[in-house]
């Protein structure tokens, strides 16, 4: 502060009512420089001290983990989930994360960014990875029992879609399969069928249901000719 003071018969001392400084001084400071020369007289001056915060808090982000979703397929996350004691010695004034809501789009490792702002506007931030996941299985719906006839030939079939009542999955259905389609008089009684549900994450689910097979073609009878 003293930029050469003087006096003709010579400086006793010169002190300055502020040395040191914390966050709470940040800003403009006047500075007063007291002079007192070795016959008791004083004479003072001041100026400014502008004191800065220049020093970026420090960003601490949670380990990475994995989060579920739910039946309608979504997932969220809060910022307090991904800081894991960001500091900084004036304060902190805000953190945000870049992303806090999932779907089924999402399913598998998610790079999350947290920002930490100071209370001066200096910013850190780090990353962590948010895995989401999706081991909800689909629900599989099948018809009502029912039953087919076997044609003239001895056989009868069925779709997948005659099974299918509308099965659904929040993130989709990758297959629907039935392990029995074909029927002969073998199968001729209640046949007790299958269906099961994939999704697009590899869950899957199963229901069942009865197809019922009745021969109703009568017999060809045929007679020999007439004969003596």
């Amino acid at each position: 502060i003293d930029a050469g003071s003087t006096d003709a018969c010579g400086i006793a001392t010169t002190t300055i009512d502020k040395s040191t400084f914390t966050c709470a001084d940040v800003g403009p400071n006047t500075i007063t420089l007291t002079v007192t020369d070795v016959n008791g007289n004083v004479s003072t001056c001041t100026t400014v001290v502008t004191v800065e915060d220049n020093v970026a808090p420090v960003a601490n982000c949670a380990a990475p983990f994995t989060i579920q979703l739910d039946a309608t397929g979504n997932a969220s996350i809060t910022v307090g989930d991904i800081d894991a004691g960001s500091t900084d010695a004036c304060g902190i004034a805000t953190t945000t994360i870049d992303k806090s809501t999932f779907t089924c789009a999402d399913v598998g490792p998610n790079t999350i960014t947290l920002t930490v702002t100071d209370v001066n506007g200096n910013v850190s931030t780090c990353t962590t990875v948010v895995t989401v996941e999706d081991n909800v299985a689909p629900v599989a719906n099948c018809a009502a029992p029912f039953t087919i006839q076997l044609d003239a030939t001895g056989n009868a079939s069925i779709t997948v879609g005659d099974i299918d009542a509308g099965s659904t999955d929040a993130c989709g259905i990758a297959t629907t399969t039935i392990d029995k389609s074909t029927f002969t008089c073998a199968d001729v009684g209640p046949n007790t069928i299958t269906l099961t549900v994939t999704d697009v994450n590899g869950n899957v689910s199963t229901c069942t249901t009865v197809v019922t097979v009745e021969d109703n073609v009568a017999p060809i009878a045929n007679c020999a000719a007439p004969f003596t």
